[in-house]
């Protein structure tokens, strides 16, 4: 149903539902996305700038808690999904984000799926979706209070998901319990 509504409220509304080819974005390749540890954290996620000099300005709206993130800013909750902020007017659906769901391992990432209204996440969950549903005020950034669904992950599984990132090389030796937490939810996404 949730998808219906949001195909229904795409069709109604006069955008391109794909990246807008007169603006230039910000180049993305999967080698662009390395250990989410290396990147700066803020309140549970992950932030970073693919664009030389920017970092500074991603981190100021994401301390703030809300504002409009720079081109090239990169948030990232959990290793296998991640959003790229490009230059105004590249997406005007998305408010120019462009959502990633990566294929994560020890030798690096591989991009499974990019876009911008039509990327599905392991969960079954469109990332515009969700994301659409952030107040204007947080520039689709989903956090507890900004408007969105919860996720289906608890904070806890979250950071353990994000310290035994594949791309980190071990840095987080996983406890016994830990690698059943591990299991169970790889299981239950068919993993």
């Amino acid at each position: 149903m949730k998808k219906l509504c949001l195909l229904m409220l795409l069709l109604t509304v006069e955008m391109p539902l794909y990246a807008d080819e007169t603006v230039s974005g910000v180049p993305v390749t999967a080698g662009d996305f390395n250990c989410m540890l290396d990147m700066e954290p803020v309140r549970g996620f992950y932030v970073d700038n693919l664009i030389e000099g920017k970092l500074t300005e991603t981190l100021s709206v994401a301390n703030a808690g809300e504002g409009e993130y720079p081109p090239g800013s990169v948030v990232q909750l959990v290793p296998g999904e991640v959003m790229v902020k490009h230059p105004r007017g590249y997406s005007a659906v998305t408010k120019d984000w462009e959502f990633f769901e990566l294929e994560v391992s020890a030798t690096g990432s591989e991009i499974g799926k990019r876009g911008f209204a039509d990327v599905v996440n392991r969960f079954g969950g469109n990332c515009l979706g969700c994301h659409a549903k952030a107040r204007p005020e947080f520039d689709m950034i989903c956090e507890t209070g900004h408007g969105c669904d919860p996720i289906p992950l608890t904070k806890e599984i979250t950071a353990l998901l994000q310290k035994t990132d594949a791309r980190c090389g071990g840095r987080y030796t996983p406890t016994t319990e830990e690698i059943q937490t591990l299991q169970a939810l790889a299981a239950q996404l068919g993993g």
